[in-house]
């Protein structure tokens, strides 16, 4: 017979650490970009913003491209990869729906 030790998956990507979606922020932002938005609380490139999510890579992008236009993300370089980040607006809309309030 064989043998193996197996491990639970932990991390960045593990399952278990998915951030919840405000109900109101599914409802005005559909909850797909909602999710997507509320993940930029630290910069993430659209590779792992898939991972996190589990949806499409072009779903991720038109998403993205969406949160860009209505300047709740930005974006920058960073050698290779490009990140994605919430904005102050961006920022405030999610604190909101938390009850946090703008930083």
């Amino acid at each position: 017979p064989r043998y193996a030790v197996v491990y639970p998956c932990a991390g960045a990507l593990a399952e278990g650490q998915r951030t919840p979606v405000p109900e109101g922020l599914g409802v005005l932002l559909g909850t797909a970009r909602a999710a997507v938005l509320v993940l930029l609380d630290s910069p993430k490139s659209t590779t792992h913003l898939v991972a996190l999510t589990g949806q499409g890579l072009g779903s991720v992008g038109r998403h993205l491209r969406v949160l860009l236009d209505a300047r709740l993300v930005q974006r920058r370089r960073a050698g290779r990869s490009v990140l994605y980040y919430r904005t102050e607006a961006g920022h405030a809309l999610v604190q909101a729906q938390v009850g946090e309030g703008p930083h």
